[in-house]
């Protein structure tokens, strides 16, 4: 299982950035897809997540309204669109998937569980 993801880097405070994440190893097509992030000496939370037909979206309070998250599952793909950053969205990025159901998949609650997949992370750093 491979989750690789792109697109992170140094932008302005207000400025934009997509992160990429391109999955192999897992039938990505029934798989709920979620990005977190990391931020130095904190612990990881939840940005967003998407189900696997890519209807139903989820996103963390302090990101709503800014990011969004989207898949194409032709290319075994998942997106994380971000506009408006602030220096306080600047941490590591992790895409990740699960195998179960929306319903079951703690991605639908904003968590995850041993069973997460996880790609390698992505650094986006926001400069105020």
């Amino acid at each position: 299982v491979q989750l690789q993801a792109s697109g992170g880097g140094l932008v302005q405070a207000g400025g934009s950035l997509r992160l990429s994440c391109v999955v192999s190893g897992l039938t990505f097509r029934n798989c709920v897809m979620g990005w977190f992030r990391q931020a130095p000496g904190q612990e990881r939370e939840f940005v967003a997540a998407i189900s696997d037909s890519g209807h139903i979206r989820n996103h963390a309070d302090s990101v709503k309204g800014r990011f969004t998250i989207s898949r194409d599952n032709t290319k075994y793909t998942v997106y994380l669109q971000m506009t408006s950053l602030k220096s306080e969205d600047t941490a590591v990025y992790y895409c990740a998937a699960d195998s179960s159901s929306w319903a079951r998949s703690p991605f639908s609650r904003g968590s995850y569980n041993p069973r997460t997949h996880w790609g390698q992370g992505t650094q986006v750093t926001v400069s105020s």
